[in-house]
């Protein structure tokens, strides 16, 4: 196991003796039945989650969880979303330990998960705290709502020049295609979950997408897998424009950053949700109910908002770094992928292969 990335015995067992057990109480508003559900949780004393999400982002939802719940310990992995389906996948089919909770950002790879029977299925009492579109059956459930923006070198990209359109981005890199050149930066699509899922849905919501990628071409477009080296690279001023960079890093990067500026697209803006699922061999089931409520409670949303700036889910959260800010500034222009199979199509082999294909040659250096 990764160490380095690992957040075990969580905040040490000392911990667990200092926050009076009272805290360990039901919700308010969830059934009397709930009492028994924490109480077998504590029984079973841990739960171990695989994710997408920074330990250290998420170091103040784990914090405020062991709060809760101090009998709990809490083992949090943390890896990139291919790395996550390939181990949890091994680990099913060889009968060894794995995660009783999945947190996963390639909402396409955690739903492959779920179409492919390890996802338990829980009705939360907190689902109808969060859209339809997010809760797949009990399932899986969106928990964070995390646009994808266009970020910008400040000091070195003109006023006049920042786009705020997938059109005007097109106008500027056609116009200005030797300004632009080397200096635009995206996802690696063959290498991220996340880039694919997100240059898949472009594809299918812009109808000038493939000339945006022979643009990109022309600029000779430098592609990566994180969303941190990017932003590093263009603050840098080594690239000035990225595309498809998640909001949620971009806005807590540019609160730090004055070289940083990001733009919610205002003719579209896809929105990436995190997704959770139990896994259906869970050792600690009542533990990953619990850990799930939780992320989906007004308590877990606002830490995610406020804390590990996540963009959270719920109507009711306000403030800045919510859904409900985005759409109150951005309306119609919101478009949240999903938490259903559907977005699974562009992963059947055949076809992602073809679109990798065409992406790569649409974008190579011209």
């Amino acid at each position: 196991m990764n160490k380095r990335r690992t957040l075990a015995a969580l905040i040490g067992a000392a911990f667990a003796l200092a926050v009076p057990a009272a805290l360990a109480q039901q919700p308010a508003g969830y059934p009397a039945s709930y009492a028994q559900l924490i109480e077998a949780a504590k029984k079973e004393g841990r739960l171990i989650i695989y994710s997408t999400t920074d330990t250290k982002l998420a170091g103040a939802l784990v914090k405020d969880f062991r709060a809760l719940y101090p009998a709990i310990q809490v083992e949090y992995n943390d890896m990139n979303s291919t790395e996550m389906y390939s181990r949890y996948v091994s680990e099913m089919a060889s009968g060894s330990a794995s995660a009783d909770l999945l947190w996963n950002s390639s909402m396409d790879l955690q739903m492959k998960l779920v179409a492919e029977g390890y996802a338990a299925v829980y009705q939360s009492p907190e689902a109808a705290s969060i859209p339809a579109w997010a809760n797949y059956k009990g399932m899986a459930y969106g928990t964070t709502f995390e646009p994808a923006v266009f970020v910008y070198n400040k000091r070195l990209v003109p006023a006049a020049d920042v786009p705020t359109t997938h059109a005007a981005l097109l106008q500027l890199l056609n116009a200005k295609a030797a300004t632009y050149k080397d200096k635009v930066t995206t996802y690696d699509i063959e290498k991220s979950g996340v880039g694919f899922l997100l240059t898949n849905h472009d594809a299918q919501q812009n109808r000038q997408f493939w000339d945006l990628a022979q643009a990109m071409g022309k600029a000779s477009v430098r592609v990566q897998s994180s969303n941190g080296i990017m932003m590093e690279r263009i603050s840098s001023g080594e690239q000035l424009i990225g595309y498809n960079i998640l909001g949620s890093y971009a806005h807590a990067r540019a609160k730090m950053d004055p070289s940083l500026g990001y733009v919610v697209p205002t003719d579209y803006a896809l929105v990436l949700s995190r997704v959770a699922s139990i896994s259906k061999a869970a050792k600690n089931p009542n533990a990953a109910r619990l850990w799930l409520d939780y992320l989906l409670s007004k308590r877990g949303q606002t830490i995610i908002a406020n804390d590990a700036q996540l963009f959270s889910i719920r109507a009711d959260i306000s403030g800045d770094g919510t859904a409900a800010d985005l759409l109150r500034k951005h309306g119609a222009a919101i478009k949240p992928i999903p938490v259903d199979p559907t977005i699974l199509a562009g992963m059947e082999p055949a076809k992602r292969l073809a679109f990798i294909k065409r992406w790569k040659e649409s974008t190579a250096k011209k």
